[in-house]
C-alpha cells in the first residue's frame, strides 16, 4: 500500500489547496447564474420530487410486508439523496483527471487532489440535504440516540466515494471508454440498490446481488437510522468496511502501474 500511502501524504500536505479548489469548484458550478448556489440544490430536489410524484402520487405504490415503511415516498427520499450524492461525486470524480490534464502536464501537483476535490464539493451539496431529513424523520422514533451513528456512516461513505472516484479517474485516463460504461452503470445502478424498493421485494434468492453495489450498505444504514431509529446491523458495517478496504487495494495497484504513464494519457 506504499503507492496509496504516498498519495495520501501528498494530499494531506496540500490540504489547504484542496479546500480552495473545492470552494472554487462549487462557485464554478453556478457561475453566471442569477440564483447562485440555489441551483446546486434545485437539481437534486427536483429529481427527488419527480420520483416522489411518479411513485407516490401518480401510481400510489405501497411497499409490502417487511419493509421499514409502507409509504413509498418516505422510503424513496431517504435512499435517493445518498444515491444522487454518490452518482454526482463518482461521475465528476471520474472525469476530474481528464479535465485537469493540461494543468497536471504543467504543474507537479498530486493527481489525487482532483478526484478528491470533486467528491468533497459534491458532499457539500448533498450531505446537508441528508442532515435536513434527520429532524423530519427523527420524530418517528423519538429521536433515537442511534442517529449519532449517521456521522461515521457518512464519513465512511465519502471515503469510499473518494477511493472509487480516483480509481475510475485513472482508468478513464487510460481508456476513455470507461466513462461511457460507468455513466451507463450509474444510470441503471439505482435499480440494483435498495433505493426504490427494499431487499425483501426483490425476487427470492437474488437479493445478494445488491451487495455488489457499493451504495447498498450506506443506503440500508441510513434507512435503519432514519426510519426505525435503529443502529445498522453487523452486516451493514462489515460491508461498509470491506468496500473501502477492497478499493484501497485496487487503487494502490492502479497508482503504482500508472505513475509513469498518467501524464501521457492525459
Amino acid at each position: 500500500m506504499q503507492s496509496l500511502a504516498k498519495e495520501i501524504a501528498g494530499l494531506w500536505n496540500a490540504r489547504s489547496l484542496l479546500m480552495v479548489m473545492a470552494v472554487r469548484d462549487l462557485k464554478a458550478r453556478h457561475a453566471g447564474s442569477a440564483f447562485g448556489m440555489l441551483w446546486l440544490y434545485a437539481q437534486p430536489l427536483l429529481t427527488i420530487a419527480a420520483y416522489f410524484l411518479v411513485f407516490d402520487v401518480v401510481f400510489k405504490l405501497r411497499l409490502g410486508e417487511g419493509a421499514p415503511t409502507r409509504a413509498v415516498g418516505a422510503y424513496l427520499i431517504i435512499g435517493l439523496v445518498p444515491w444522487l450524492a454518490f452518482s454526482d461525486a463518482v461521475g465528476r470524480g471520474m472525469m476530474s483527471l481528464i479535465d485537469a490534464g493540461a494543468l497536471l502536464q504543467k504543474n507537479p501537483m498530486p493527481p489525487a487532489l482532483f478526484p478528491t476535490r470533486a467528491v468533497l464539493s459534491s458532499a457539500v451539496v448533498f450531505v446537508p440535504l441528508l442532515v435536513v431529513l434527520v429532524p423530519m424523520y427523527g420524530s418517528l422514533h423519538g429521536f433515537s440516540p442511534a442517529l449519532a451513528l449517521l456521522l461515521p456512516l457518512l464519513a465512511i461513505a465519502v471515503l469510499t466515494w473518494c477511493l472509487l472516484a480516483y480509481a475510475l479517474a485513472i482508468l478513464a485516463a487510460a481508456l476513455r471508454d470507461v466513462t461511457q460504461v460507468v455513466t451507463f452503470v450509474l444510470g441503471v445502478g439505482i435499480f440494483l440498490s435498495p433505493v426504490l424498493f427494499p431487499p425483501t421485494m426483490f425476487p427470492a434468492g437474488t437479493a445478494w446481488v445488491l451487495w455488489f453495489n457499493p451504495m447498498t450498505p450506506t443506503i440500508l444504514g441510513v434507512q435503519n437510522l432514519l426510519l426505525a431509529g435503529e443502529a445498522p446491523g453487523a452486516g451493514v458495517w462489515l460491508a461498509m468496511i470491506l468496500w473501502p478496504t477492497a478499493l484501497a487495494v485496487v487503487l494502490d495497484r492502479l497508482i503504482a502501474r500508472s505513475r509513469e504513464q498518467l501524464i501521457d494519457w492525459l
